[in-house]
């Protein structure tokens, strides 16, 4: 019972570094792991590995391969051979320990409150009292002491990993840029989605030309494309050298429109699809002459546009408190949502005279919200509602709630919200990289020591 129960606090974990109540209280914090070691399950015990004086014990990697094989269970996937998990599992509780040894000698702490308050935490999530969890801890085999030491040690990690390695993470405004050109130019383009803008030089080549005159021309279109490239102003060039008819082309210093590509000629295409905004082709032969290009613009409208579903939700808010039980503000809001559902009350009515929240004044409303603005608690119930359907009472870590979702939409991102989703991708990818290589130095400098292989 406790794995089950328990399979849900690393979202729960969550809670130990602060509970900040901004944007209303629902902010969602970062969630350490946690492994619990069932008592009844273990065998006689020997030391597997030593690290820097301190022993890892062949119980302590049962336990975890315990763990491990039943979230493969719970996820229908088969477990890996069993021997290459143990070296796995005892790999990751010597970086876990030698981590812990680092973050004790550095000073990072963490109190009897932050403990209490994953507790608590753990607890709210699983929709019982302290007091019950305890019990089911104890039922199953666990020792209560040492379920609080692990709580400890995993936010000890935390704060050590936040201490030392993120700080060391930047995602540069070159970096993104980088990463959107890669994308842009190595994405499958289709020409009937891909627009683009082309300013032209045309050299022009009368149909009775001499291979000299021909030679001649060419010659002047790539003395055109020379200055080009050499940064002379294109449009300058277009009308000391375009020989094009088009007097509105030549007025718009040769700009051919923004215009999807299958209606360009291929040639054209093929010239610049490997070009960036602003590079000019070589001199390309056509039936009418010789053409320099530069792009003006290019745009990849067959590539989704990145965007999000947004929910407008409004809640009700009681705070726990020793004058409000949790099962008093349950009952309270479970009649609040019969009389709303009945017609008998308006729900911003009731959350402005009520709400213990900053949206109460709102009627409860929390705006447009993109997903990842709220609690996980709150928000995989936000998610389950459909327009004007109001929530069961339930419990977060700031309190007890009642939701209604108002609308949902799809909402594309603008050009900065696009960038700050690339920038935040990036950095995570740089901090699992960052994380790894300094895993793997603090690893090195661990005086290691190993001894019997776990059974």
């Amino acid at each position: 019972m406790t794995h089950r129960l328990l399979a849900l606090t690393a979202a729960s974990l969550a809670l130990c570094a602060a509970l900040s109540t901004q944007a209303q209280g629902l902010k969602p914090l970062a969630a350490p792991n946690i492994r619990l070691q069932p008592t009844a399950t273990l065998q006689a015990d020997f030391i597997v590995a030593v690290v820097n004086s301190e022993p890892i014990t062949n119980n302590e990697v049962r336990a975890e391969m315990q763990r491990l094989l039943q979230q493969l269970a719970q996820q229908r996937r088969a477990p890996p051979d069993s021997k290459l998990l143990a070296a796995q599992v005892l790999e990751r509780l010597i970086n876990d320990k030698a981590q812990l040894q680092l973050a004790r000698e550095s000073g990072v702490r963490v109190d009897d409150t932050a403990v209490d308050l994953a507790e608590q935490n753990i607890a709210r999530q699983n929709q019982m009292e302290v007091a019950e969890l305890r019990r089911r801890i104890v039922a199953d085999g666990m020792v209560l002491s040492q379920f609080r030491d692990q709580l400890r040690d995993q936010l000890m990690l935390t704060r050590l990993r936040e201490r030392d390695v993120e700080p060391r993470v930047r995602v540069s405004d070159l970096e993104v840029d980088q990463y959107l050109r890669e994308q842009q130019q190595s994405a499958t383009v289709d020409p009937a989605s891909l627009e683009i803008n082309l300013s032209q030089i045309l050299v022009a080549v009368p149909d009775a030309a001499t291979p000299v005159q021909i030679a001649a021309l060419q010659t002047k279109a790539q003395r055109a494309l020379d200055r080009a490239r050499a940064g002379e102003d294109f449009v300058t060039l277009v009308r000391e050298f375009s020989d094009a008819t088009d007097s509105a082309s030549r007025a718009n210093g040769g700009q051919l429109g923004l215009r999807t590509a299958d209606r360009y000629p291929p040639l054209f295409v093929e010239a610049t699809q490997a070009l960036s905004v602003g590079d000019v082709s070589a001199v390309v032969r056509s039936g009418a002459g010789f053409h320099v290009l530069k792009v003006l613009e290019k745009k990849n409208t067959g590539l989704p546009a990145m965007s999000v579903t947004q929910s407008r939700a409004r809640h009700i808010l009681l705070r726990v408190s020793p004058q409000l039980s949790e099962a008093a503000a349950r009952t309270k809001l479970a009649d609040f949502k019969k009389r709303i559902v009945a017609g008998q009350a308006d729900f911003a009515t009731l959350a402005r005279d009520n709400s213990q929240d900053g949206s109460a004044a709102q009627g409860g409303d929390l705006g447009w919200a993109n997903p990842g603005m709220f609690v996980p608690e709150f928000e995989e119930v936000m998610n389950r509602l459909t327009p004007s359907q109001v929530s069961d009472p339930l419990v977060s870590r700031f309190g007890v709630h009642l939701i209604q979702l108002m609308e949902r939409r799809n909402t594309a991102l603008s050009p900065r919200e696009q960038r700050e989703t690339v920038r935040a991708m990036l950095r995570e990818k740089k901090l699992d990289e960052t994380y790894a290589t300094w895993s793997q130095d603090l690893r090195g400098r661990a005086y290691v020591e190993m001894r019997e292989p776990p059974l």
